[in-house]
């Protein structure tokens, strides 16, 4: 299979990825040498130029060319087959901007809160947005594992130092060794899947050793390492997902966490992303034998995660399990190897970076201004005191569970017609599934902000003009994508068609 390839120098005149990488990582070191007051200032600015940048990617790429665009090579470590390639296409272009338009918004939500925000902090929060965005470009391998590991660090350190409650510092080392665990199968099947080029390049190439996607789609793979290497990347992209049962770590996380950490670690699911980028396309006859266990595992997840999001009372806690339902979704989307199911998951990808990570930020708003995101401790009719609050919640939450004309109806709509053409009844049990998650969603918006008072509530302030930005520009752009998902669709076409095509085709010789 040959993967055409477009070059930035080309297509950019300069290296557009390399900015996008090493500006936020580069730029958040940095702020660890000026005073707290300029940091604060400093990362704002950075964020937005990192968010200008990603719009002009978005501007440079040509829906029309297939393969990778602005791509960039340079030999790191020759003798031992790893280059530094970066590139873009359809699969990964559409989540660079929403990562730098959430950095922006997580800095810019609560002033409140990024006053309590240590200079170390800022610097790890763009140090984690440099290393997401390194997982989106990386087109080699060991690039990809680098930035999947270096993302632990900033994540760590956010835990521990604006997390919440005493039971951060443990549930920051749950994570890592959760993280860990998963990491170690990823490295395992590179590094087979180098070997495995290494041996087949043998009489041509001189066998060497490439950890390059483009050189490895090159190569046929037996079906016996195929398989295993298929075990290896399941494993570590459904805990990262995450996927049931490995899903433990994150309501946790969420709970204790700052919600400007959770809004990356609930916005961009990079373990499905792994999916479509490494896990299924490099073992594709493995993938398409047992594309019924992701379906299952697709359902278990998304069945699971909408009845405890139901029962839970802690908004945080229920938007990590509607979460887990909705990653649930997403594989069962994936799992139906089609240019629908595939782009209907991309597109609920996307909705889960808005929409989602958007409740997240107002839990954060709710959380500081009543120091608790239980419904108990809230009590209900604050729709009374913060009605642009409410408002702006409402509309995240009715993209969130898919309704028609928001973000998430075209995703949902995509994936059920992909699930119901590949697995039959498993499409019809997973509407029933969308409607539970649904029904979460209502009754903690009506425990939260409708109804009569419980409790005597003081005065609270509304959304502030930095909050109500953020929340009117992440209410118009779910309101955009579902009434416009043409474009996205656009983005993603050949990128998808390519997906389904190598999958169809396979790589056993």
């Amino acid at each position: 299979m040959t993967v055409p390839e477009t070059a930035a120098a080309d297509q950019a005149g300069f290296p557009i990825l390399s900015l996008l990488v090493f500006l936020p990582m580069i730029g958040g070191l940095i702020l660890l040498l000026l005073p707290a007051g300029l940091a604060r200032r400093a990362a704002i600015v950075l964020a937005t130029l990192e968010l200008g940048l990603s719009v002009l990617l978005v501007l440079l790429f040509r829906p029309e060319v297939p393969g990778m665009q602005l791509a960039e090579r340079v030999a790191w470590v020759p003798s031992a087959g790893i280059g530094y390639h970066v590139g873009v296409d359809g699969i990964s272009v559409l989540f660079i901007p929403i990562v730098c338009l959430l950095t922006l918004a997580v800095l810019l939500s609560a002033s409140s809160a990024l006053q309590a925000m240590t200079t170390l902090a800022l610097s790890a929060l763009l140090v984690l947005e440099a290393t997401i965005v390194g997982v989106f470009v990386a087109v080699d391998l060991a690039l990809f594992f680098i930035f999947w590991e270096a993302m632990l660090v900033p994540t760590y350190l956010l835990i521990r130092l604006s997390g919440i409650g005493r039971e951060r510092q443990e549930v920051a080392a749950r994570y890592v060794m959760y993280m860990l665990v998963g990491s170690a199968p990823l490295l395992i099947g590179i590094v087979l899947l180098g070997i495995n080029h290494q041996q087949v390049t043998g009489g041509s190439a001189g066998g060497r050793y490439s950890f390059d996607v483009i050189d490895l789609l090159a190569v046929p793979v037996s079906m016996d390492l195929q398989l295993v290497v298929l075990g290896l990347f399941a494993f570590a992209f459904a805990v990262k997902g995450p996927l049931v049962p490995f899903h433990s770590w994150l309501p946790s996380t969420l709970l204790h966490g700052p919600a400007g950490l959770g809004v990356f670690l609930l916005g961009f699911k990079v373990g499905l992303y792994g999916f479509l980028r490494v896990g299924l396309p490099l073992v594709p006859d493995a993938a398409r034998e047992f594309a019924w266990a992701l379906a299952a595992v697709g359902l278990l997840g998304l069945l699971y995660g909408a009845l405890i999001a139901i029962a839970q009372t802690n908004i945080r806690r229920m938007l990590a399990f509607a979460g887990i339902s909705h990653v649930g979704l997403a594989a069962l989307g994936i799992s139906a190897m089609s240019a629908q199911g595939v782009q209907g998951a991309l597109l609920l990808m996307v909705n889960l970076g808005l929409a989602t990570t958007g409740l997240l930020l107002v839990s954060g708003f709710l959380y500081a201004r009543m120091g608790t995101t239980d419904a108990g401790g809230l009590g209900t009719g604050l729709a009374r005191s913060v009605p642009r609050l409410a408002i702006v919640c409402f509309i995240l939450g009715l993209a969130s569970i898919g309704v028609p004309g928001t973000s998430g109806f075209p995703g949902e709509l995509l994936i059920m017609l992909g699930a119901f053409r590949a697995h039959g009844a498993l499409g019809l049990m997973a509407v029933v599934g969308v409607v539970l998650s649904a029904m979460a969603f209502l009754a903690m918006f009506e425990r939260t902000f409708l109804g009569p008072e419980r409790r005597t509530v003081p005065p609270l302030p509304d959304l502030r003009p930095r909050e109500l930005a953020v929340g009117v520009v992440l209410s118009v752009a779910v309101l955009l994508v579902g009434i416009f998902p043409g474009p996205l669709l656009d983005r993603t076409e050949l990128a998808v068609d390519a997906f389904v095509q190598r999958i169809n085709e396979g790589a056993v010789p």
